[in-house]
């Protein structure tokens, strides 16, 4: 286990040789990957880089995923591929109604009939790998995304060269809780329409972002501006948080992995407490595990060279593996 403050600039091992500057961005592009089903993406790079696979949040749209971190990525020898998880920006809406007595069902006890499921994103995730003609990438993860990932990896081993799981957990319900203090805010009613999502949106992230690297109130609210002309879909959550809350727990099949894991959670997360990062670096056979002083439940400028680093040096271990 090692703590962190944000690393100094610096080229990571396993970077191209591509000057700065001069990443390959391409359109945003649609893969059909199951019936009914298509996702939006967007490749930053070299195809004949290490493939490195990104999986956002709930309601998270791709562009959560920084187009200076992917450049970035791009630059430390991968080629990085953001998208649209289901019912999110860009990628197909499900029509299926979940009704809020629903999620309070499934809350309580775990159950409840979910329109689909965390293997169902897991598979949305390989069948883009297919569409793009790769066998096998490294995979990055940021909360549900980190979930996402992990299932993956257990699914589809084979597929999975290295896993980084960022502020996520495990799906045991006793561990990477939530802030009593956020309740208020999760359960309030929300009212239609962009501006109050704008309001919401950008005051959820005032709490539950870094205190150690806070976000200005402009950046705040153009990112909530964003998410929404993207295409959110209030309902769309709802369905993601279905998935969620009905995941199963996890940790005796991540023990049976045998690829390079990196963990990484902010001791300030007030969204899913560190205690699911921990458990996850737990159950996986040597995971490295790195907890950051300030960070909270996002991803700070200030911490991107200390993503890369993590990302890639998790990546040299399986090429390591490999040889």
């Amino acid at each position: 286990m090692s703590s962190a403050r944000p690393s100094s600039p610096g080229q990571p091992s396993g970077s191209s040789d591509q000057p700065a500057g001069e990443v390959t961005v391409s359109d945003e592009l649609f893969a059909p990957v199951s019936p009914g089903i298509e996702l939006c993406y967007q490749t930053f790079g070299s195809p004949d880089d290490d493939p490195l696979l990104l999986v956002m949040g709930l309601g998270g749209p791709m562009t959560w995923w920084d187009a200076d971190l992917c450049q970035r990525l791009a630059r430390a020898g991968f080629f990085v591929i953001r998208y649209d998880n289901r019912d999110t920006g860009r990628s197909t809406k499900v029509r299926a109604r979940v009704r809020r007595t629903q999620l309070v069902r499934a809350f309580t006890t775990g159950r409840a009939r979910s329109p689909y499921s965390l293997d169902d994103m897991a598979r949305d995730g390989l069948a883009l790998l297919d569409h793009l003609g790769i066998g096998a990438a490294h995979v990055a993860g940021v909360s549900m995304g980190g979930m996402i990932v992990q299932t993956m990896a257990v699914l589809a081993p084979s597929r999975v060269l290295s896993m980084t799981s960022i502020m996520s957990t495990t799906g045991r319900r006793t561990v990477g809780w939530q802030s009593p203090s956020l309740l208020p805010m999760l359960v309030a009613p929300r009212r239609p329409g962009r501006e109050a999502y704008v309001q919401s949106s950008a005051a959820m992230w005032k709490v539950i972002g870094s205190p150690g690297f806070p976000s200005d109130a402009e950046t705040r609210r153009r990112r909530a501006e964003e998410t929404f002309d993207r295409g959110f879909s209030a309902s769309g959550v709802m369905r993601q948080m279905l998935a969620i809350v009905t995941q199963p727990n996890r940790t005796v099949p991540l023990r049976s992995l045998g690829i390079p894991a990196m963990v990484i959670h902010g001791l300030a997360d007030k969204m899913v407490h560190v205690s699911g990062g921990r458990a996850t670096a737990s159950a996986v056979p040597g995971t490295e595990l790195l907890l950051i002083d300030g960070m909270g439940h996002d991803m700070p400028a200030q911490l991107f060279d200390t993503f890369v680093e993590a990302i890639r040096r998790t990546a040299d271990r399986a090429s390591e593996q490999s040889d």
